[in-house]
């Protein structure tokens, strides 16, 4: 298994998990801040409960320019922080490349790549998420694809998730953040993206 980690820098105290609906963010990063006693924060959580609304409340309220926005401000305000904290955003938030540019300088970004088929059999038939809606599997292959550059611009790590535990993602993920040392043999398969 082949893996090449930084150690985290201290004006980035976070760790944020980025990747597709369904990859495995919020309950990995629920894990791994466990593991590392750290507060874990899920970015679509935080937007409902600072604004008072459902995420697709929000999308049918104001479509996703508003709703992305709304997202904006909150990463934002989160990242800020000193904190140490596990920030599992939404799937969109690397669309916009001042999320990219602040989570990249406040944070240490682990993208969760995972093939459609794999977000698919974890998502079911997408209810509740709006762009979902009618054809899950050809949605998500679509975002997924319109994604993969955004992500990969805001990532300092890749974590291939498909046939991973979350046992194993926690593992990598708190080895990413521990520091320099080779990742164990049942770690995340990470790829250096640093630039």
């Amino acid at each position: 298994m082949s893996s090449e980690s930084t150690p985290s820098i201290p004006s980035r105290p976070h760790l944020v998990l980025v990747g597709m609906m369904g990859a495995g963010k919020t309950s990995g990063g629920r894990r791994v801040a466990k593991r590392l006693h750290r507060r874990h924060v899920d970015l679509d959580a935080a937007i409902e409960r600072t604004f008072g609304r459902k995420i697709p409340e929000i999308f049918a309220a104001e479509g996703e320019p508003g709703f992305r926005d709304r997202e904006h401000d909150v990463l934002v305000d989160l990242l800020r922080g000193d904190e140490p904290l596990v920030v599992s955003t939404g799937g969109g938030a690397v669309l916009r490349e001042d999320n990219r540019a602040s989570m990249r300088e406040r944070g240490t970004v682990v993208w969760l790549r995972a093939a459609p088929q794999t977000l698919l059999s974890r998502v079911g038939d997408g209810s509740g998420r709006p762009l979902l809606a009618g054809d899950p599997l050809g949605n998500l292959t679509r975002l997924a694809a319109a994604r993969a550059d955004a992500y990969r611009a805001a990532a300092h790590h890749i974590v291939d998730v498909d046939h991973m535990s979350f046992d194993a993602i926690t593992t990598g993920l708190a080895a990413l953040v521990a520091g320099p040392d080779p990742l164990p043999e049942n770690a995340a398969t990470c790829a250096e993206v640093d630039r």
